[in-house]
């Protein structure tokens, strides 16, 4: 019995020499990590623990953020998870398809010396500092051990951050457009600086700082926010997103190894929320998941697993989806890390459901080369899931861009006929630049379609789709900062408003809205930014249309006929408030 005892004492101490650690058992008992990985999680999901050498680990994230920082359409994703603990040394840069977490609990349990997110690899000037291409990344649940600087744009998410410092949201005023910030605690100032837009969570800072044209807070403390109204300043103050739950998260728990934290409460008070949530989290082990690889597994290996009732872990990868992924359970949950792409390959969605209380969250879904009808279809147009919300949360769609054999099309990205669900953080693209880009070669007529009713959207960005950007049908809506540009390659014609809401709608409301024009290949006027219904309860309240570059005019009107004309570069037209004809 004392021989076992010391083999197993001489066992242990081996294994931490090594930097090995042992956890509690996984999906598959696969649960040994090596190198930083574990089988169950693949060779693209790095685990770093405090026993390890802090130099190696330093090299290893050096090395992946080199592969990273300019890899702007290529297939690579990773997911960096931290134990909890303290990395006071460490310093993270964070490029294309890589996500940052820690693993513990609240924020707070992971800190990290700091993580940055610069932009000066765009273009041959190094003084460029251009974050306007910083897309596909995130940070999520770490404490943050000084300021950082997060220069990004669309597709981005900082989640359940505490910043010991100052949070900077450009690399020296270069240019950026983002932008999402939520449940986080920044013990300083935010400095959106030259942000073209950016959208503010329920979070809590001392104060708040810059501003371009369509700035928006939602339930952020009420201490920090920045004085100055619309028109003559870019704020918008929303009232806290009452229908809102938090994002899920991958967690460890001491005894119980890796699982699935989901924050059960909807938001009731403004600020960061994060330590109240810290008892009221479901906890799904990976016993309950699937663990899905893009190297093995296909659509029907993970239908089988929505079969049997299992949550779906995407791990990073590009998912070939032959078939749509049908989630017929009702809470069932797909969380993808590092940004986990969804494709399909014959013409197919990529996931449907029709279930209730269904999260989505974390996952980029692709236009494939046969041409679909939809990419994501969310309910049915009876369904009424007043019972439980599905929850859309950072979620990204492209069609085009990527090196592809033919060029990619989809008729509309995102379908939503169910109703009451909430979207948080979504950023639906039409690629602009890159591989097999032009009118005729990535076709997708609409970006979003809304039919279901009372359904929610937050930070919506949508763009460069051919005919309309967003079409809401459905009654009983709301969106809170609303971004986008109209396509820029039209060839002839004029293009089509950006945010069209039927003229069957009676109950519609949306604030902090900002839509773009560019005429980059030809003279096309756009009539107005957003056309709704002429109703007494239907209102928009902040929005800005902007003429972003070239002469060929313009843009005539705001919203209807109410707002004036945007004929020059540079230029800008406000209205504080438009509804039933009624606008100021």
């Amino acid at each position: 019995m004392k021989m076992k005892t010391y083999i197993m004492m001489a066992v242990c101490f081996v294994c931490i020499a090594v930097g090995v650690t042992i956890m509690t058992t996984y999906a598959n008992r696969n649960d040994r990590r090596v190198d930083y990985h574990t089988k169950a999680l693949g060779d693209s999901v790095y685990i770093f623990s405090t026993q390890d050498d802090m130099e190696e680990v330093q090299q290893t994230i050096d090395a992946i953020y080199e592969k990273q920082e300019t890899n702007q359409f290529g297939n690579q994703r990773y997911a960096l998870l931290f134990l909890p603990g303290d990395y006071p040394k460490l310093q993270v840069k964070v490029g294309y398809y890589t996500q940052v977490m820690g693993l513990g609990n609240q924020p707070t349990d992971t800190r990290i010396g700091s993580i940055d997110c610069d932009a000066t690899w765009l273009g041959d000037d190094p003084n460029n500092h251009n974050a306007l291409c910083n897309f596909w990344r995130s940070v999520e649940n770490v404490e943050i051990m000084g300021n950082s600087m997060w220069a990004v744009s669309q597709a981005t998410d900082m989640r359940r951050v505490q910043v010991d410092g100052a949070l900077y949201l450009h690399d020296n005023y270069g240019w950026a457009s983002g932008g999402f910030l939520a449940d986080s605690n920044i013990q300083s100032m935010v400095d959106s600086g030259s942000q073209q837009q950016w959208l503010s969570r329920n979070n809590t800072y001392r104060t708040w700082m810059g501003q371009n044209w369509n700035i928006v807070f939602a339930g952020d403390q009420e201490d920090g926010l920045p004085n100055g109204t619309w028109p003559m300043f870019s704020y918008t103050r929303a009232d806290v997103v009452d229908v809102m739950r938090e994002k899920p998260y991958l967690s460890y728990r001491e005894g119980a190894g890796m699982g699935i934290a989901i924050p059960t409460k909807t938001a009731t008070s403004a600020g960061c929320r994060w330590v109240e949530e810290s008892q009221q989290v479901e906890w799904i082990p990976l016993d309950d998941c699937y663990i899905a690889r893009a190297d093995e597994d296909t659509a029907a290996s993970i239908n089988v697993a929505l079969s049997e009732g299992k949550h779906i872990l995407f791990t990073p990868g590009c998912y070939q989806l032959e078939d749509a992924l049908v989630v017929g359970g009702d809470d069932t949950v797909l969380l993808g890390l590092g940004l986990a792409s969804l494709e399909p390959s014959s013409g197919n969605a990529c996931v449907e459901t029709s279930s209730e209380g269904v999260t989505i969250a974390g996952l980029l879904f692709e236009a494939g080369e046969r041409e679909s009808d939809v990419l994501l279809h969310v309910g049915k147009p009876t369904e009424n899931n007043s019972q439980r919300r599905t929850l859309l949360s950072d979620v990204y769609f492209r069609v085009g861009g990527r090196a592809t054999a033919q060029a990619t099309a989809v008729d509309t990205a995102l379908i939503i006929d169910a109703n009451e669900v909430v979207g948080d953080n979504l950023w639906v693209w039409r690629a602009d630049h890159g591989d097999q880009v032009g009118w005729d070669a990535n076709r997708a007529k609409h970006g979003v379609i809304i039919n279901g009713e009372d359904v929610t959207m937050v930070a919506l960005m949508v763009e460069h789709f051919q005919e309309e950007q967003t079409v809401w049908n459905g009654n009983g809506g709301t969106c809170i900062m609303y971004q986008s540009e109209v396509p820029y390659d039209i060839p002839s014609g004029e293009a089509k408003p950006s945010f069209y809401v039927s003229d069957s709608v009676k109950d519609f409301y949306a604030t902090g809205l900002g839509i773009y024009l560019y005429n980059r290949d030809a003279r096309i006027p756009l009539e107005c930014g957003m056309r709704v219904p002429d109703a007494p309860g239907v209102a928009v309240d902040h929005i800005i249309t902007v003429m972003l570059g070239n002469s060929h005019p313009g843009i005539h009107h705001v919203i209807n006929e109410a707002g004036g004309s945007c004929m020059n570069v540079g230029e800008t037209q406000k209205v504080l408030h438009y509804c039933n004809k009624e606008w100021k």
